[in-house]
């Protein structure tokens, strides 16, 4: 089964069944730059990552503020997003955290220093590979 890239709801699910993607930022000089990282999805499509204090993503966040992510790296389909990133503060941060620690226990979303990232993503592709010819279906949020 294919996702609907409209259906935001499975597409969170779907998100948060793989765990993990690829994040990728640009640094302030410019340079492309990318990681696995645990990730997560609010209902509404929202993505929540952690970044950890010694990470240059932090600095390309700030200077840039947008992100592209990959999910799914193991299966037949993947999903691709871009759009702005924020690193979260105060009760946001606080509300946001114990979401994700409920969405994923034992991450480290509270850690000491750690960052906890807010993509909503403005653009989206599903990318399934197990249709012939592969299917490619694009949204924008």
């Amino acid at each position: 089964m294919t996702l609907d890239p409209e259906d935001r709801a499975a597409i969170a699910a779907y998100v948060r069944e793989e765990g993990r993607g690829i994040v990728a930022t640009v640094t302030p000089g410019g340079e492309p730059e990318a990681a696995l990282m645990g990730i997560t999805a609010l209902d509404d499509g929202t993505l929540l990552f952690n970044v950890v204090p010694w990470a240059r993503k932090l600095d390309s966040l700030k200077a840039q503020g947008r992100v592209a992510v990959v999910v799914g790296t193991a299966g037949p389909m993947s999903v691709q997003f871009e759009g702005p990133a924020v690193i979260t503060e105060g009760e946001e941060a606080e509300r946001l955290a114990a979401e994700f620690e409920r969405l994923m226990p034992g991450s480290r979303s509270r850690y000491e220093g750690y960052e906890l990232v807010m993509m909503r993503p403005e653009w989206l592709r599903v990318y399934d590979v197990s249709h012939r010819p592969p299917l490619v279906v694009e949204a924008r949020w």
